[in-house]
């Protein structure tokens, strides 16, 4: 059975819930729309007791790729916060399947999942500072968190990019596949969690969640600190305006 919210889709396997951002016209940006369908398909995982995992997926060419610059996101959501994924506490695992770019706030969701699955034509980027921004839904904390801290540096302040070997390499890819098969070597992977007690699982995701939570308070912390600065400068408007444009930007430094 599957049901349509808009841009995202939602379908159950079993005890395994598949949502799909499916919004390729405009890469997968996440707008309004798509941040509600997203929140309402995790309420749904979490709250369905007949549910014990997720898989959160793209279309054939791409994952996702950030925000809707042009349309905005709607804001954080009550259980979910941005995008309706990025600060939600989960007690289900919650699986990343990649086949494409997964840039800015696609690599942010991918980096609050619990496992990532990653095709051969996956690309992880966080652009955020070719365009004057800084990474403000959990990547300057998360990032270090999933990859020696020299990777995640010059990820985040030069917007180079991670494809699915290297990252299978430094251990934040899970499972590498080969092109179109990540959402079914996906499946493979959450019914293989799904093996395992329900109540273990929970609990070994809630105890992680614990331990993690002053470090979480203090990267949101400084996240919103350098939001706050990078908006009171003049590049964020050049690093905007030059996207889109379709140029490079021309720096003031301040």
């Amino acid at each position: 059975m599957s049901s349509d919210a808009a841009t995202v889709r939602s379908e159950r396997r079993g005890r395994v819930l598949v949502i799909r951002i499916d919004r390729e016209a405009k890469r997968n940006a996440i707008d309004r729309v798509t941040t509600a369908g997203i929140d309402e398909a995790l309420n749904l995982l979490d709250d369905d007791g007949e549910l014990w995992a997720g898989v959160i997926t793209g279309t054939a060419s791409v994952f996702c790729a950030g925000s809707d610059l042009k349309n905005g996101t709607g804001g954080g959501t009550e259980r979910g916060g941005e995008y309706g994924v990025i600060r939600r506490r989960r007690t289900k695992p919650l699986i990343a399947a990649v086949e494409g770019p997964a840039y800015g706030g696609g690599f942010e969701i991918a980096l609050a999942c619990d496992l990532v699955v990653a095709s051969d034509t996956a690309r992880f980027a966080l652009p955020e500072s070719r365009r004057g921004v800084v990474a403000s839904s959990g990547a300057l904390f998360r990032a270090m968190r999933a990859l020696p801290l020299n990777v995640a540096k010059e990820l985040l302040i030069t917007g180079a990019v991670l494809d699915a070997e290297r990252g299978h390499q430094l251990g934040f890819v899970n499972r590498r596949c080969g092109a179109g098969e990540a959402l079914a070597t996906a499946l493979t992977l959450a019914e293989d969690v799904c093996l395992s007690s329900p109540v273990s699982v929970a609990a070994s995701l809630a105890a992680l969640a614990t331990l993690h939570e002053d470090e979480d308070a203090a990267g949101w912390e400084a996240g919103a600190q350098a939001v706050e600065r990078v908006k009171a400068g003049e590049d964020i408007k050049e690093g905007v305006a030059a996207f889109f444009e379709k140029r490079r930007p021309r720096w003031r430094g301040r």
